[in-house]
Formats: C-alpha cells, structure tokens, sequence
C-alpha cells in the first residue's frame, strides 16, 4: 500500500469520519459511519461521507474492505492485517495472526506482475451467532 497522501486536507468532518472510525473496530459501513457522524455533524450527507471515505481510502489514510460480496466497509487500522467475516451477521473483524509473506513471494516468482499486496480473509461462525443471540 502507498503512503498516506500528504497533500490531502484533514477537513472538520474528516477529521470527525476518522475520529469515529477509529473508535470502532467493527468494520462499519458507509450508512453506519454516517449515522455515527450525524450526531456530532447534524447536517452531512451520506454522500458528502461517501465521497470523503473514498477520498481517505484512495490515499491510504484509511483502508477500504470490499470482503464477501458485502457492503463495501472501512478500518482506521491500515498497517497490514487480516480480517475474519461472520457468515451468518456478516460482521467484520480483525484476526490477530501474522502476515504471510512468503505467499507475496511465491506469487512474484510465478507472475511478472509487480506484487503490491495480498488480501486474506478468513471465513467462520462469530460466538454471537454460535450462541443464537446475534440480532440477524
């Protein structure tokens, strides 16, 4: 991933979007961020939070998680990680477990393809879902 872009301005309300982001480790979506914003910046937009997600995510200030066929959701946390995703609720987490490097590797030695990254997701059963309480 490149370096964060230092030429984009921190607005009050990206500022806000990250301050919300990062308090959060549940992966939100865009709708879900902007219900979270709207309490402390009344007037937003969803678009106006669309456009600024996007804006943070294509100069990788945030990351963006295009996982499972699922709304497209958002991560304060952009050094290199794995996420883990709920079958059933669909939630998002990070799964602490170490980055494999020797996959970049072995892909580079079989493309000419300049490697820039790997996507990992794992799948399962969150206890909320194991246990019948997730609200689903």
């Amino acid at each position: 991933m490149n370096a964060p872009d230092p030429m984009i301005r921190i607005t009050t309300q990206r500022q806000i979007l990250l301050e919300e982001l990062g308090k959060t480790k549940n992966h939100p979506t865009a709708c879900e961020l902007y219900d979270m914003v709207r309490k402390r910046l009344p007037r937003i937009g969803l678009g106006t939070v669309y456009r600024n997600l996007e804006l943070m995510a294509d100069t990788g200030i945030i990351l963006k998680l295009e996982v499972g066929g699922s709304q497209k959701r958002f991560d304060a946390e952009i050094e290199p990680h794995y996420h883990i995703r709920c079958c059933r609720c669909g939630k998002v987490e990070n799964i602490e477990v170490d980055i494999i490097q020797d996959i970049v590797q072995s892909a580079a030695k079989k493309t000419s393809y300049d490697i820039i990254g790997h996507h990992v997701e794992f799948s399962g059963e969150c206890p909320d879902c194991q246990d019948g309480s997730s609200k689903i």
